[in-house]
């Protein structure tokens, strides 16, 4: 299936798999925009709401029933496209604010949060994404929607959930003018760490200082 026909009138717009192949399709084309930075003063807030529309479409692959593919082995569909450049002009464009704090798994107690990366989530999802679109495109539909739904329990799902949770508490915290601590020095190759290493590595920096070039402002108040 070819990118002319991804969106061919023919199919019906009400059939699951077109649906999700959409939202991903709109999310693939989405980051990619704004990974060129073109518009910075809207990546963050764009972003949020891109993660957000696609982790609808993860909630109805996990909601629905296991899907089986076709063929009991994966074709071989060639290298995977290379998200290096993806991934740095991303941390670029995010720079004030990519490195977070995420817990891995909330079910696991006294696990200690770990320093993450926006922008190598974002890649890491779209590598995901875009390996199911290649099934799709070569009109392996059922193909497609089975790797979607695996490798949104296995990754992609996990790893948009945390990117989307550190985009909303970035915007909540400039919307409502609150201090916004900066994990100044802290990388994603340090081991993991506990709360009272973290805030010691932690620069305090306001949230108005990096609100303005990534297009949020505080919300008025009443």
């Amino acid at each position: 299936m070819s990118d002319a026909t991804l969106h061919a009138t023919s199919q019906n717009p009400d059939d699951f798999a077109v649906q999700i192949a959409d939202q991903v399709e709109s999310f693939l084309v989405a980051v990619t925009e704004v990974a060129k930075g073109d518009e910075p003063d809207s990546a963050v807030p764009f972003l949020l709401l891109e993660v957000s529309q696609l982790l609808l479409a993860g909630g109805r692959l996990g909601a629905h029933e296991d899907i089986v593919p076709d063929e009991r082995y994966e074709p071989d569909l060639g290298p995977e496209p290379d998200v290096d450049e993806l991934r740095e002009n991303l941390a670029r464009l995010l720079e004030p604010v990519d490195i977070y704090s995420e817990v891995f798994d909330p079910y696991e107690p006294r696990k200690a949060p770990v320093p993450a990366r926006i922008s190598d989530d974002l890649a890491d999802v779209i590598t995901d994404l875009r390996h199911g679109m290649a099934h799709y495109r070569s009109g392996r539909t059922t193909e497609a929607l089975w790797w979607w739904q695996f490798s949104y329990f296995s990754n992609w799902g996990g790893t948009a959930s945390a990117t989307l949770r550190a985009l909303q508490s970035l915007v909540a915290h400039v919307r409502l003018n609150q201090p916004l601590e900066e994990l100044d020095g802290l990388d994603t190759d340090q081991a993991t760490m506990g709360d009272e290493t973290l805030e010691f590595e932690a620069g305090r920096v306001m949230a108005q200082e990096i609100g303005g070039p990534l297009g949020m402002r505080p919300a008025k108040q009443p």
